[in-house]
């Protein structure tokens, strides 16, 4: 099986966000899409194994935002590889309730949706959501995962339903090592080197600190 046929099927990068009794919560999604028109309907592939899935199904309602090219990365590593299980992914983080719902400010538009629906896959819960609100937030120009692969070279979360595990090429490792963030994934390749960056340095991705980057 060629895997990079996967990379050619086109997505987005969204916050899909929530109550857990009262305690707003989220996930980085990025299989998202509209399947009707009337009346709106929106799809969103989530993982079980996700904190945010069990609190969506206990919610019955969620917001998808659609983050924008220019929106914070860190928001991705925020929302994509911590849990919030343990975590409160919205410290520090600019939201408000739209349409009862949390959504982050830092977005292009967003939806509120009710759940009207969902199919169990071998991993992931595909919700249905009719859209009761859709807004524009800032506008800008929708991320693509193609972008925040290329451009802000992001990496997959496991959890993903888009995740691939590739090891690294030869001619990668031949390459030499580099630093990378143990967390979200991200790799160095700036043209400070590594140990030179100020101790206050962060990962651009998901805002840890040096100690959490390896040699790989």
């Amino acid at each position: 099986m060629d895997k990079q046929a996967f990379y050619s099927l086109s997505y987005g990068v969204y916050l899909c966000t929530t109550w857990d009794e009262g305690r707003p919560v989220g996930c980085v999604a990025n299989s998202a899409m509209q399947i009707t028109s009337v009346p709106a309907t929106i799809a969103v592939s989530i993982n079980r194994n996700n904190y945010t899935h069990g609190s969506m199904e206990r919610c019955g309602y969620f917001a998808l935002t659609v983050l924008a090219e220019d929106s914070d990365p860190s928001l991705i590593g925020k929302f994509g590889f911590f849990s919030g299980k343990n975590t409160n992914k919205f410290d520090g983080v600019p939201y408000a309730v739209r349409g009862s719902l949390p959504v982050v400010d830092d977005g292009a538009y967003y939806f509120v949706c009710k759940i009207v629906g969902k199919t169990e896959t071998f991993t992931h819960t595909v919700f249905l959501g009719e859209v009761t609100d859709a807004q524009k937030l800032r506008g800008g120009t929708p991320m693509t995962y193609a972008y925040y692969h290329k451009v802000l070279k992001g990496k997959t979360a496991v959890n993903a339903p888009t995740y691939v595990d590739e090891p690294r090429s030869e001619s990668e490792s031949a390459a030499g090592k580099k630093y990378v963030c143990s967390v979200c994934g991200y790799e160095y390749d700036g043209e400070i080197p590594f140990a030179a960056l100020p101790a206050d340095w962060t990962c651009p991705v998901c805002g840890v600190g040096k100690d959490k980057f390896v040699l790989a």
